[in-house]
């Protein structure tokens, strides 16, 4: 459909009213929204009696104080036990040891600075973890880091062979 002059009129009443370009479209008919936003555009009409949506308040309440967030859970330590046997002379343990993380029980809420973030599992799945041990340099413990930076292979030259094929390309 063309945009008659009585279309026109009551794409400008309905502009005015402040109806939204797809309410518009629907009115009318046969006209997409894009179509009325042109016509509008066209028209130079800008001034409108309603927003379309309401307007929101201008104060918005504050929101409630959040409560502290847990820290992270870090590794447990326990305290060695006093009595130790007097049959064999051992070195002094320290007095707090900590207790590393068994592979795979760290969640991405318990999982601390100083844990391996090696992903165990789907992470689609409600099963999934980290590894969660102990790490001192990098992402990873010792034994991931080893499968996450493998050194650089380097290429076998082939004596002869690799020179031939390096200057085909020049001849």
């Amino acid at each position: 459909m063309g945009w008659t002059d009585e279309r026109v009129e009551s794409l400008k009443k309905l502009w005015q009213d402040g109806l939204s370009a797809s309410q518009i479209a629907k009115q009318l008919g046969g006209v997409t929204r894009n179509a009325v936003i042109g016509k509008v555009h066209r028209l130079g009409l800008s001034g409108r009696a309603a927003p379309s949506k309401p307007a929101r308040p201008a104060f918005k309440a504050p929101r409630p104080a959040r409560p502290a967030a847990a820290a992270p859970a870090a590794p447990r330590r326990i305290a060695e036990p006093t009595a130790v046997a007097a049959a064999a002379p051992t070195p002094t343990p320290s007095p707090v040891r900590y207790i590393e993380e068994a592979p795979g029980t760290a969640t991405v809420l318990t999982l601390g600075a100083h844990m391996c973030k090696w992903p165990i599992g789907d992470p689609s799945s409600d099963s999934f973890t980290f590894c969660g041990r102990r790490q001192d340099e990098g992402p990873y413990c010792m034994e991931h880091a080893r499968v996450a930076y493998q050194p650089v292979q380097t290429k076998k030259r082939g004596g002869a062979n690799e020179l031939a094929r390096s200057l085909r390309r020049y001849i």
